[in-house]
Formats: structure tokens, sequence, C-alpha cells
């Protein structure tokens, strides 16, 4: 299994809202903070500016990308040092209803920027070590493009869909762009030494056969005795490994992922609280309410009746 994938679909990663802009200067933007989300900016003409609250800023030109996973406050501009007006103050003067094409800025025809941006949501208390382990922001230029072919075309094919306005666009626009998600946190691992350390168990034959196991079948009565075994190794040298690549003990690991498929199955009403209490390894539904309260706040009957 593709565990990479698995993660993404259990923290339940969506491609929620996309749409087109036309800056023209002088122009700046203020975007507001968004608790688990993150945003991105993909420059299709022109260039600009991104200063990022606690993270510094990047220059964008055409062809480059820039995602900030933890949906920090940020101002795009034509350039540094401009008054950027809140997003939704622009918004409801240009009259934008998410439809078309976001007209802003000044009267000048030779600076306009053209953009896609978007941002995805994850689900309320979604947690991994891999989201934890995502920077302040990635940036993708056009030449880094290049070097990640299958990045490239899905960003030339999400670019396509959104300029084409055409029947089904929204929703083909929304997929791709959560593809592209995973694929530029791939290729933002050479430069991002944190990310690079989680995913290297991912990568490593050893640590990364354990970790499948466990999201293959996260129920099972997995032990480090058990799982040390299944790769070939002892005992103590994998749990050094899995602790040195992953940032948790093998069994830490295994309640914490436990409990995020937890949460996502109560999402589904039709399966019950003893059901996912089994399905995640817990022997009883009162262990299971326990190990959950314990960690969230709430009993899981509560936290599906909307009180997380």
């Amino acid at each position: 299994m593709d565990v990479l994938d698995d993660i993404f679909d259990t923290l339940e990663l969506r491609g929620v809202l996309y749409f087109r802009t036309e800056f023209s200067g002088p122009w700046a933007v203020t975007v507001p903070e968004l608790e688990q989300a993150a945003r991105f900016h993909l420059v299709m003409q022109g260039g600009c500016h991104v200063e990022i609250e606690g993270g510094g800023t990047v220059h964008l030109n055409a062809g480059d990308l820039v995602m900030i996973p933890r949906g920090r406050s940020h101002v795009l501009a034509d350039q540094t040092g401009r008054n950027a007006r809140p997003l939704e103050a622009v918004l409801s003067d240009a009259g934008y209803d998410g439809q078309g094409v976001l007209s802003v800025g000044g009267s000048d025809p030779d600076a306009t920027t053209q953009m896609v941006c978007g941002h995805y949501s994850f689900r309320s208390l979604a947690a991994h070590p891999i989201l934890g382990a995502l920077p302040n922001h990635i940036v993708i230029t056009a030449s880094e493009r290049l070097r990640h072919p299958w990045l490239d075309e899905l960003l030339r094919m999400m670019a396509q869909r959104v300029f084409s306005e055409s029947l089904g666009s929204a929703t083909s626009v929304k997929r791709l762009s959560e593809i592209v998600f995973a694929e530029v946190i791939r290729a933002g691992v050479a430069r991002e030494e944190r990310l690079g350390a989680v995913l290297s168990g991912f990568r490593d034959p050893q640590i990364g056969r354990a970790l499948q196991m466990i999201h293959a079948d996260p129920g099972k009565p997995w032990t480090v005795a058990t799982l040390a075994s299944e790769v070939a190794m002892s005992r103590s040298a994998f749990a050094e490994r899995f602790r040195a690549t992953v940032g948790l003990a093998p069994m830490g690991y295994l309640a914490d992922w436990r409990l995020q498929k937890a949460l996502s199955l109560l999402g589904d009403r039709r399966t019950s609280i003893q059901q996912v209490a089994s399905e995640t390894g817990y022997l009883s539904p009162a262990a299971f309410s326990r190990a959950f309260s314990a960690k969230f706040g709430v009993p899981p009957g509560e936290y599906r009746r909307g009180g997380a």
C-alpha cells in the first residue's frame, strides 16, 4: 500500500477552494490565517512577493508555486512595503462571488500578475509526524518543476482546467490539487531537513515495511517485538531507528495512528463506537473511550455529536 496516500486519506486532505486572480499594479492583499489548512499560490504570469507571518519573504515568478502548509497569514503584493488590505475587504469591493476571475489593483497593464490560488483542508484534530515536520512554506520554482516531471504535468493540467471553465472543471481542479499537495511535499524533501528525516523512515526498507504493516492493519495487536521480527531486526535496533527517523517510538506512533483512524471512522454514523474500538485495536469500548478522551479531551460519543 502507499502509506502516504493512506495518511492523507485518513486525515481527510481535501482541495476546498480555488480561484483565478488578475492583479494589476499597484496591489497588495493580506490573506488571513486559516487553521487546519494549507494555502497555495501558483503564478501563471508576472511576479509576486509573498511575505509570510513569522516565515520571511519570497519572490515568485511565472511558473513558480508557493505552499504555506500551516495556513499562516501572509501578504501578496507586487512590491514589498505596500499597504495590504484584508482579503475579505478586497473580495467585497470587487463583488467577487467565487466565479470567474478576481480582478484587483491599479491601471498599469504592464504590471499584471495572474495566479491560481486555493487551499487544502484537514479534518479537525488531524495530526501526524509529517504534518508536524512541514515548514512554514515550500517554494517550487519553474526550473525545479523540470526536475519533477510528474509534478510539472500535474500543475499544467490543473492550470488548464482552471482557465478552461468547462463543465466539471471545479471538481477536476480540486482532485488534481490534492495530488499536487503530496507531490510538492515529495519535491520539497531535499531542502527541508526535518521533513526529509521523517520521510526517510518511509523510504527505509525495514522501517518503511513496518509502517506499511501498521497502516495495513492498525487493529492488529502489534508489539515492538513482533514488528521487529517481521522486518528481521533486533528489538532495540528497530525501536532506535524507528524513533530516529519517524520521530516517535513505534508504540507511540501506533497509538496515535489508531486514534486518527478512529476519528475518521467516527465520521460514519453507521459504524458503532464498539466497531470503531474493535477496528482500531482496542479490547473494549471502555478502553477505547479512555484513550480517546485522554488524547482529545472528549469521549468518542461527544466527538461524534459535534462536541469536539
